[in-house]
């Protein structure tokens, strides 16, 4: 009797183990590489790649095919000074700046000074004069090369939410500027609507 109730006993706390851990926190921790990054990303109603994406690329498109730039005799200099958020999330508006940059300079048709850069550039002519640098490889204020055209802009959104439904809005406006004249010499913007309905969510 006595060992019928020691098995029983242990059983019951073998069994209450085992589900306790059936039971407990779960966390993501297998994963694998998705192959096609472009693929559409609606995971959840937030800013995704897919949406950084497809705005990008008809920005960068319609920005190209300006006079501006298509019609330049030597590529424009170009600066990205922000991209301001008006949403009501966190956005990354640098990774969007950052893919706006490379995909123009993959285009040759333009080149870009770097604004974030000049601090450490100043650092940098700073060392060039101290005399540790070789003459000839020196490098120094006064030949740095002025931008044309300023680059900046926008992303707005706008939520609707009516019982089950929703629907997400999103709008990225680029302006290009130019230095010398202070005139918005091209402005496009890229709409963006998601749709998503309410259901359960559970293991």
């Amino acid at each position: 009797m006595v060992f019928r109730s020691l098995a029983l006993g242990a059983f019951l706390i073998g069994w209450a183990a085992l589900l306790g851990t059936g039971c407990g926190p779960r966390a993501f921790v297998k994963g694998a590489y998705d192959s096609d990054v472009e693929r559409a990303n609606l995971l959840t109603d937030q800013w995704s790649e897919t949406d950084m994406q497809k705005a990008v690329a008809e920005l960068v498109s319609s920005l190209s095919a300006h006079q501006a730039i298509a019609g330049a005799s030597t590529p424009p200099v170009l600066m990205v000074t922000r991209l301001e958020n008006k949403t009501s999330e966190h956005i990354d508006t640098q990774s969007i700046t950052d893919m706006v940059t490379v995909e123009l300079m993959r285009g040759g048709r333009v080149t870009f000074v770097d604004r974030a850069a000049r601090e450490d550039i100043a650092e940098e002519y700073e060392y060039h004069s101290s005399g540790m640098v070789e003459a000839p490889t020196r490098a120094g204020p006064g030949r740095q090369v002025g931008a044309d055209f300023i680059v900046n802009g926008r992303v707005d959104s706008i939520v609707q939410q009516a019982g089950r439904e929703k629907t997400v809005y999103y709008k990225v406006t680029l302006n290009l500027t130019n230095l010398s004249t202070g005139l918005i010499v091209w402005s496009d913007h890229k709409q963006i609507r998601k749709l998503f309905r309410k259901r359960r969510v559970g293991l």
